[in-house]
């Protein structure tokens, strides 16, 4: 895809000259630059006004530049995506308290998310005597970083601009040790305006960085790798792996070598190959049948930082069930808390390796290269049976199976980020043979986030043969739909398709099941959910912010040239966003209570 050059032009300041640091927040700019931190996207706020003349006026909006979103909850989001497709943080900042409040939902995802970023937040004058009345009361907190201090790997507000620039420092270092994860800084409005009554060296960044990885214990690395050359039906769980291309070899060759199936999880970025011929099962978000059926099969599980290891394997077995030998490789347990639950049930494990997953399959391929292949007698598996995947000329309406196979058909093979799917996505709908084929979901299990966090994984990949899509639901398309604006701004290709069922059709799934429980109607389950009366023009919304915009698509035989006009559009460089009406799956009897009800 062309990079537009104009876009970098966009907002070039001018009158800049190259001086020495004068105030705090021009240490604390060179700092980020230093860090190599690219861009920073913001929601302008006067708590940071200081920071925000430093990145303009002293570093002319270049490395990092910024992004003006119009949310805070976006300006995380794209910073989250960012971190998805490169493993490398980026920065956001946000407002004070209420800009803190408006992006804790993102910062949310991305912890779960377990992916590094730099928040970066300020506050009124710490000193009460220097502010000014009203606004700078209510904007100004006594201890800011405990909105989210939960929810992050590390918070501090520093009181000096040196204390500033190792904050800065330990910050970034925390965040890009894994596990990975948000950390979270708060300038005092009067640390970054007041002038620089001395010298403040710039720090030896080569010095804070994050360590290598640590190797497992060598008795334990033993003990697996011996268990698994020995196991008959190994499994290997990929869960949270590297984007990197190294390891995803890495993983194929242990799998092959040891003839181990694998099963991957479409919560997560792209793990294993999905048509090579040991990916077990096609991946869900919760387990799938097929795939508990192999774990209950295996005698030898190895969990590569797989999620929520513990409910997988209670949902694959009876309480009082024998399990196989578990062998998990993970560092996670390093930032559980008692706020959250995300780090789910405690994994059962008869041998751990702490250590990076990416680490745990090299070292395990290592020690057992030296050896025969693995004694592996998987029987020979019927293949899963899947539903048919539908034809625009025989479909009499749109689902999301011909969603996805229309749109693969219109893509002609070209490589692509699957950004983000909705949650009526299925794994036999799109092959994944590279890890940057799949990004996975948002971590926190909300909505709102998907067009910042396409955003942000598409700016990344901006200037690639890559083209980034995001299949996202028509609800969180609503709610984050501003954020298409900073796409639209900094030419930042991007192909979004909308799966509109014109309702929060997950809840009702949740109304349907309550009413059968109760003994209620279920032609009710609509009532407080649907968007209609009237529609939504999505398409409408999309193009006020500058984006091409095509829909409602509602014919079959219409998807596929839409799709095409719309990858087109994409790669002359500009965002896309088709708005398609998908079937919501009512029963016949629903429909005339619908109608009547809507009439």
């Amino acid at each position: 895809m062309p990079i537009d050059e104009s876009a970098s032009a966009l907002e070039r300041p001018v009158g800049i000259s190259q001086t020495p640091p004068a105030f705090g927040s021009d240490v604390i700019a060179s700092v980020l630059r230093d860090l190599d931190i690219p861009f920073v996207a913001l929601n302008p706020g006067a708590s940071f006004r200081g920071l925000h003349d430093s990145l303009v006026n002293f570093l002319g909006n270049e490395r990092p530049q910024m992004l003006l979103c119009l949310h805070e909850e976006h300006a995380v989001a794209i910073a989250h995506g960012w971190a998805k497709i490169t493993g490398r943080p980026m920065a956001a900042i946000v407002h004070s308290n209420v800009g803190l409040m408006h992006g804790s939902m993102a910062i949310f995802n991305a912890w779960c998310d377990r992916a590094p970023m730099l928040v970066l937040g300020a506050t009124g004058p710490v000193d009460a005597a220097k502010r000014r009345p009203w606004i700078d009361w209510i904007h100004t907190a006594r201890d800011q970083g405990a909105l989210v201090r939960h929810f992050v790997k590390w918070d501090d507000q520093p009181g000096s601009v040196e204390a500033a620039v190792e904050s800065l420092l330990r910050a970034h270092l925390l965040a890009t040790t894994a596990p990975f994860g948000p950390t979270y800084l708060c300038f005092d409005a009067e640390i970054q305006e007041a002038p620089l009554e001395k010298v403040v060296p710039p720090p030896s960044i080569h010095r804070f960085v994050a360590p290598r990885p640590g190797e497992p214990n060598r008795e334990d690395l033993a003990a697996a790798a011996k268990a698994l050359g020995a196991a008959r039906r190994p499994l290997i769980l990929a869960g949270r792996v590297s984007r990197s291309e190294s390891g995803w070899q890495t993983r194929i060759e242990l799998a092959e070598h040891l003839g181990a199936l694998v099963l991957t999880d479409l919560k997560i970025p792209a793990s294993f190959p999905t048509t090579h011929p040991l990916h077990g099962a096609p991946a869900g978000m919760f387990p799938t049948p097929a795939g508990q059926a192999l774990i209950r099969e295996a005698d030898v599980i190895l969990s590569l930082d797989w999620v929520d290891l513990a409910g997988t394997l209670r949902a694959a077995f009876d309480c009082n069930a024998a399990q196989p030998l578990v062998i998990q490789a993970s560092v996670d347990q390093l930032v559980h808390n008692g706020w959250s639950m995300d780090h789910q049930g405690l994994p059962p494990a008869d041998i751990t390796l702490l250590t990076e997953p990416d680490v745990a399959a090299t070292a395990l391929l290592q020690a057992l290269s030296s050896s025969p292949s693995g004694a592996a007698t998987w029987p020979d598996r019927s293949p899963v049976s899947l539903p048919d995947l539908p034809s625009p000329a025989t479909a009499s309406s749109i689902n999301v199976p011909l969603l996805a196979t229309t749109l693969r058909s219109a893509l002609d093979g070209a490589e692509t980020s699957l950004i983000r799917t909705p949650l009526s996505w299925a794994g036999h709908l799109w092959p994944l043979n590279h890890p940057l084929d799949l990004l996975g979901y948002d971590g926190g299990g909300g909505i709102g986030s998907g067009l910042g966090m396409a955003i942000g994984g598409a700016l990344a990949l901006r200037g690639t043969d890559r083209l980034p899509v995001a299949v996202i639901g028509d609800g969180d398309f609503m709610m984050g739909a501003s954020a298409l604006w900073t796409a639209v701004h900094y030419r930042i290709p991007l192909l979004v398709v909308v799966a509109n069922n014109q309702s929060f059709f997950n809840d009702e799934v949740h109304q349907e099941r309550v009413a059968r429980m109760r003994h209620r109607p279920v032609e009710n389950r609509w009532i407080g959910q649907r968007m209609i009366d009237p529609a939504i023009d999505l398409a409408g919304v999309a193009r006020a912010q500058g984006a091409t915009a095509f829909g409602p698509v509602e014919k079959p035989m219409d998807l596929e040239p839409t799709f095409r006009e719309a990858i087109a559009a994409v790669r002359r460089g500009e965002v896309a966003v088709v708005d398609v009406r998908v079937d919501t799956g009512y029963d016949p009897s629903m429909t005339s209570a619908l109608t009547r009800a809507t009439k």
